[in-house]
């Protein structure tokens, strides 16, 4: 088994440029973050809240932490203060929510709006017809301590690589297709985000430029 710096560095020299890696380390101790930390590596994924403000506290303040799993909007004022990048706005009232705990530190937190692309119910997201509704409403003007990234997107889970190249293909072309559109200054769109351990490649393929990984950097979860 190869060091967690081996495997980061594999693993970079496969990613373009332009794509943004995101070390998820959900689960694994500081030792194994600070492994990458010292490997010049400062983006880092958790999809806890108490788990993501337990490590912001204990380890060093120049980390980039991105909370890549479903948020509930009672638990944002945790993480309001730090956090990097929220991947799965899934709701308008969330990102309200994060608007107004973001004001409160005086911050403007950047946030990716969550697509449903996946032919399982389970995964959060929104419908395009909802993207539209909150890209067009008139109050996110007004949502002044939040900015809007991106989209984010997780494929169907299986074995099955045309499914999920599909799957992130509509994602990308739901991307472009609002991409210039929106005419509030609080969106500016350069993120897409999908694509993990096991479907990374197909993302790329379909043109993600911001990736999800865990078990390829820090070997399988606990």
């Amino acid at each position: 088994m190869n060091s967690i710096t081996q495997q980061l560095e594999q693993l970079k020299a496969t990613l373009p440029s332009d794509c943004t890696l995101v070390a998820v380390s959900k689960t694994k101790p500081n030792e194994d973050i600070m492994e990458a930390y010292n490997t010049g590596h400062r983006d880092f994924g958790e999809n806890k809240v108490q788990e993501l403000t337990t490590k912001a506290e204990q380890l060093p303040k120049d980390i980039n932490w991105h909370m890549i799993g479903h948020l509930q909007r009672n638990k944002v004022k945790y993480i309001a203060p730090f956090v990097h990048l929220i991947h799965g706005v899934d709701t308008f009232k969330l990102l309200k929510e994060i608007n107004k705990q973001a004001e409160k530190h005086d911050r403007i937190i950047e946030c990716l709006l969550q697509i449903h692309i996946a032919a399982e119910e389970t995964k959060f997201g929104l419908s395009e017809e909802e993207l539209q509704s909150i890209l067009e409403s008139k109050e996110l003007e007004s949502l002044q301590n939040v900015r809007i990234i991106g989209l984010m997107g997780m494929a169907t889970y299986t074995d099955d690589e045309g499914i999920v190249l599909k799957e992130f293909k509509s994602l990308k072309e739901i991307y472009d297709s609002v991409e210039k559109k929106s005419t509030h200054s609080n969106v500016k769109l350069s993120t897409l985000s999908m694509g993990m351990s096991g479907d990374y490649k197909i993302a790329l393929e379909a043109g993600s430029n911001m990736v999800r990984i865990g078990s390829t950097i820090f070997g399988h979860r606990n």
